[in-house]
């Protein structure tokens, strides 16, 4: 143990770290960009697992220094160069490289959605560690081969190898938030990993590159790209210190809407700053962005997706004795009554105010005389039109009919609003079925079966059917089912699975859904 006080056993321990971060850089690269793949639980179990397999493989190797050492031994001949394992392991692992590389800027060099739902969502934690295990291989052959090299102690590799995989396990978190947090940076790295791909290729034909090369290119490139991110971190503080960024995207949609195309177009460094801004230092917050969604989506809804069944509806019969009447319009708390005839079709609607202004000039109860006739909507109606013939007619109360005539239920100009603002809450103790949603703490979510589909989205990334003749959740199990759902009864949808809680009646009251993996949440509730 006397060699433990060697100054040159310090000073190699020292150096070797050095060197074994820098041939561990590249591996750390390529683990950031493959474990952002994964869904965010996931990342750093991945990115943890990777390196420590790569620790586990280089100890193995050092300890099999003899084995190592025969594979710089030929075993073949081809095209008069020796080929030995080690060639081989790095032509494998060169190709390897070069091909995730190269398939990595395809996807992204073409605009493809790096967070579409089969990656984001996808059980893939275990292929994406044994790609990293795969490239572990080859960096770790190059690593340890490096360390023997240079110091004569088994214990010194060791732990120098121990130290670097240490070091890189504290510097893999910032490392892979910042590079995934700048799309320029993902383009650099995946050439450096293309660069790398090549130069292993040609190690493994025996043309070796100095790494100082390699190394150099690579410091130069990252010298540039700081100078980049320099100039539009100034670029931004600029923007923001002139005119809010919030007033220029607002400007530029707006002329957008109008079709003033030209003049919507933001600059590139604008731009650049909505889309790089978080969720903390977003333009507009989450329940604008949300409204604004909506907003948009009025053309394409219609009145039948918001309107209140007519079997959900407090009706006055006027075939009942008045006391039945009279105990209804006490226990009542809209400003507007439903009224029908012996089960018929509805006759039309009595303002409460009509009823009042009846009372104060002492007349006798008379709601036939009292009734007025509201708007009639066809169920396809959108929403914008809808809001339209309101305005016009200056009413607030309209029935939808289907295309028979009959009356499938009633729909307000407060339901119209609803669909933009959220939920408005109201006197009366029923909350909404739009709204009748509550998150477990499993993560799974208990809602209202007439709860229509556009507003269950806000909360759930459902897989729906845009050509769908159905609006609710009910509507959607008996669809798939092709029967009314039973209690307990589950379908599965995209990574969902909808459970039936309550049925009454052939009428579903509550669901439960429940994501088949956990999720990352997207939505306030």
């Amino acid at each position: 143990m006397e060699w433990i006080a060697d100054p040159s056993i310090w000073a190699g321990l020292v150096t070797l770290i050095v060197l074994e971060l820098v041939l561990g850089i590249d591996n750390l690269i390529f683990i950031a960009i493959l474990a952002e793949k994964l869904p965010a639980a996931q990342r750093d179990r991945a990115r943890v697992t990777g390196l420590l397999l790569a620790l586990l493989m280089r100890v193995v190797l050092l300890a099999s220094i003899a084995w190592l050492a025969g594979l710089t031994r030929p075993l073949f001949t081809l095209f008069a160069h020796a080929f030995s394992a080690r060639d081989l392991i790095m032509l494998i692992g060169g190709l390897f490289l070069l091909f995730k590389a190269t398939m990595e800027l395809n996807e992204r060099l073409e605009g493809r959605d790096s967070d579409d739902k089969p990656q984001k969502h996808g059980a893939r934690f275990w292929p994406v560690v044994a790609q990293i295990v795969v490239l572990d291989a080859v960096f770790s052959l190059d690593a340890v081969i490096t360390a023997v090299g240079m110091v004569d102690h088994l214990l010194v590799m060791m732990a120098a190898v121990a130290i670097a995989i240490c070091l890189m396990i504290l510097a893999s978190k910032p490392l892979t938030r910042f590079i995934n947090g700048h799309p320029t940076i993902v383009i650099l790295c995946l050439s450096f990993l293309l660069m790398i791909g090549f130069s292993l290729i040609a190690e493994g034909f025996g043309f070796h590159i100095p790494k100082g090369y390699l190394y150099a290119a690579i410091g130069f490139s990252i010298l540039i790209e700081f100078l980049n991110q320099l100039s539009q971190f100034n670029r931004r503080r600029f923007l923001s210190s002139t005119i809010p960024l919030r007033k220029r995207t607002a400007e530029a949609v707006l002329h957008l809407l109008r079709g003033q195309h030209a003049e919507a177009e933001l600059d590139a460094e604008t731009s650049s700053l909505v889309g790089d801004a978080g969720e903390q230092d977003a333009v507009f917050n989450k329940q604008e962005r949300q409204m604004v969604v909506r907003v948009m989506g009025m053309a394409q809804r219609s009145v039948s997706s918001i309107m209140t069944s007519r079997h959900d509806i407090d009706h006055i019969d006027l075939s009942d004795s008045p006391a039945e009447i009279m105990a209804q319009l006490d226990r009542n708390q809209h400003t507007r009554l439903l009224i029908t005839e012996n089960g018929s079709e509805p006759l039309g609607v009595v303002h409460i105010i009509d009823l009042l202004h009846q009372s104060l000039h002492h007349n006798s109860l008379d709601l036939r005389a009292l009734i007025r006739q509201p708007l009639i909507f066809p169920e396809q109606l959108t929403l914008l039109l809808a809001l339209e013939q309101f305005r016009s007619a200056r009413t607030h109360f309209a029935f939808v009919v289907d295309e028979f005539g009959s009356v499938e239920g009633v729909v307000t100009l407060s339901d119209v609003m609803e669909t933009i603002a959220g939920n408005l809450p109201n006197e009366s103790k029923e909350l909404d079925a739009r709204y009748d949603i509550r998150q477990k703490e499993d993560g799974s979510w208990i809602a209202n079966g007439h709860m229509p589909l556009e507003d269950l989205v806000m909360y759930i990334e459902l897989p729906l059917n845009e050509k769908r003749d159905y609006h609710t959740i009910a509507g959607l199990l008996m669809d798939q089912l092709q029967h009314v759902p039973q209690a307990g009864e589950e379908l599965q949808l995209g990574d969902w699975l909808i459970r039936t809680l309550e049925v009454e009646s052939h009428r579903v009251h509550k669901v439960q859904i429940i994501p088949l993996y956990q999720r990352e949440p997207d939505y306030e509730t």
